[in-house]
Parts: structure tokens; C-alpha cells; sequence
């Protein structure tokens, strides 16, 4: 008996063996059986596919180059129509006028020393608007200058005090006289010795001319009908500009141009 079993393992391993051989067989037989039929169908389908999307991406880079393009042409057509719109048209340039040189403005005369006008004790004086040349008495007894006028009346404009009155025309006998409207500096108190009481007089500013030298100075304005002159020049514009010659009169020249009468509706 232990012969036999013995004898029997072998066989046993034998046939185990070749169970296992078969099975292995079977399996890589089926793995083997995968249908391969088909293989050349699915690359011609691959190949074509990829053709495919080549040709896709050929046309489509085509055609996004040509819509740059076309928004570029788009834009510079708008940049152009722009500038033509904004370009500043091109004008002749003006013709030249001929300009006329300025009249030559005839100076005065006056003799200065250390730098201030010399007068006599009679200067030829010209009221600048309106314009009229009176013969003015020089006295440095006087402290404020004076203007004969009448018709002195007082109003308010804008808030402020001004006066209107009358000066008479030179050489009219007083027939003709001309309206003027100043505003008031001040009023001051003059006494006479032919009075009794103070009057007091309306100063106003008033542009005038003796010889060369121009200025603006102070004026009362008074009734000189009974008086020689019809302008007293005082210190307050002899003082620091001029100096008195008592020997002379008319020891100074208006300007030509200030010597032509003025007729009343310019002075106005």
C-alpha cells in the first residue's frame, strides 16, 4: 500500500500540471481571439479626422486675419474723416494797412530853473475839457486857486456829492457859457475883508495847462465878475512846481493847438 501512493504522487502532480498548462492556454487563446478586423478603418478615420481639424484651424486663422484687417481699415477710415473734420482751414493772411504816423504834438514853452516852471505874474491858462484858454493871474498870496463860475448847484450821483455849474467862454463878454459837472473835493471857508461873514466855496479838480507843464489841481468856485481876471492860480499849485518872476508877464507859451478857439458844441 505505501508503494502505491508512492507512486501516485507524480501522477497527481502530473495531471495538475497539465490542468494548468491548459487553462493558460484557453486564456491567451481568448486574449488572442480580440477582433482585429477593423484596425485599418479606425487609422483611415483618425487620418481623416486629423486632416480635418487642420483644415479648420487653416480657415480659421484665415479668416481672424482678415476680420484685423478689416477693423484696421474701419479704424483708419474713422482716424482720416477725423483729422479732415478737426483740420483748421487754411486763410489768406490780412492785408497790410499802411499805418499813418501820429501828428507831431506841438510842446509849450517854459523856462525852468532847478527843475520848476518859471511864470510872470499874467500866464495864458488852458482848462483842458473844454478846452479853454483864460488869462490867469499868478498870486502866491492866495492859498487855494480860483475859477470864475455861477449857477453853482449841488446834487448827489451815485452816492456821492458833485456840483454842476457854469464857466464863461473867453472873449464872449460872458454872453456865451459852458456846463460843467465835477465831483466835490471839499468846501472851505474864505474870508473877505470886504465881508463880514465867511463864505464858504465848493472846491473841485480841474486839468490845466500853463506853457508845457500839465496838472490837475484844486479850484474854488467863485463869482470874479468884479475882478480883473477870471482864474486865480494860488500856492497850492505854486507850491514845489513853479516859481513867480514879478518882472514879466507871459514868461510862458501854450502849445499852438490849444490857442484855436473852441467853439461851444465841441466844448460841450
Amino acid at each position: 500500500m505505501e508503494y502505491r501512493f508512492l507512486h501516485t504522487r507524480p501522477l497527481v502532480a502530473t495531471i495538475l500540471a497539465g490542468l494548468a498548462l491548459t487553462l493558460t492556454g484557453c486564456a491567451g487563446d481568448k486574449y488572442l481571439m480580440v477582433p482585429k478586423d477593423n484596425m485599418e478603418d479606425l487609422r483611415s478615420s483618425v487620418h481623416i479626422q486629423r486632416a480635418t481639424q487642420v483644415t479648420m484651424e487653416t480657415n480659421a486663422s484665415v479668416r481672424h486675419q482678415q476680420v484685423i484687417q478689416q477693423s484696421q481699415n474701419a479704424t483708419q477710415s474713422i482716424l482720416d474723416a477725423i483729422a479732415t473734420q478737426v483740420t483748421k482751414p487754411q486763410c489768406p493772411p490780412p492785408a497790410r494797412k499802411t499805418i499813418c504816423p501820429a501828428p507831431t504834438k506841438q510842446s509849450g514853452r517854459a523856462d525852468r530853473l532847478k527843475g520848476k516852471v518859471v511864470v510872470g505874474e499874467v500866464e495864458k491858462f488852458y482848462l483842458a475839457e473844454p478846452g479853454l484858454v483864460y488869462t490867469a493871474r499868478i498870486d502866491s498870496g492866495a492859498e487855494t486857486s480860483s475859477i470864475h463860475a455861477r449857477n453853482i448847484k449841488r446834487f448827489e450821483r451815485d452816492g456821492s456829492n458833485w456840483v454842476r455849474f457854469e464857466v464863461p467862454v473867453p472873449g464872449t463878454e460872458e454872453k456865451d457859457w459852458i456846463t460843467l459837472e465835477r465831483e466835490i473835493s471839499r468846501r472851505v471857508k474864505i474870508i473877505q475883508s470886504s465881508a463880514e461873514e465867511a463864505e464858504r466855496r465848493v472846491v473841485v479838480e480841474l486839468p490845466f495847462a500853463i506853457g508845457d507843464h500839465e496838472q490837475v489841481a484844486e479850484f474854488t468856485l467863485a463869482d470874479r465878475q468884479n475882478l480883473t481876471y477870471q482864474v486865480l492860480v494860488g500856492r497850492n499849485v505854486l507850491r514845489d512846481v513853479m516859481l513867480i518872476d514879478v518882472g514879466k508877464e507871459f514868461a510862458t507859451e501854450l502849445p499852438q493847438e490849444y490857442l484855436k478857439p473852441a467853439s461851444k458844441g465841441d466844448a460841450e
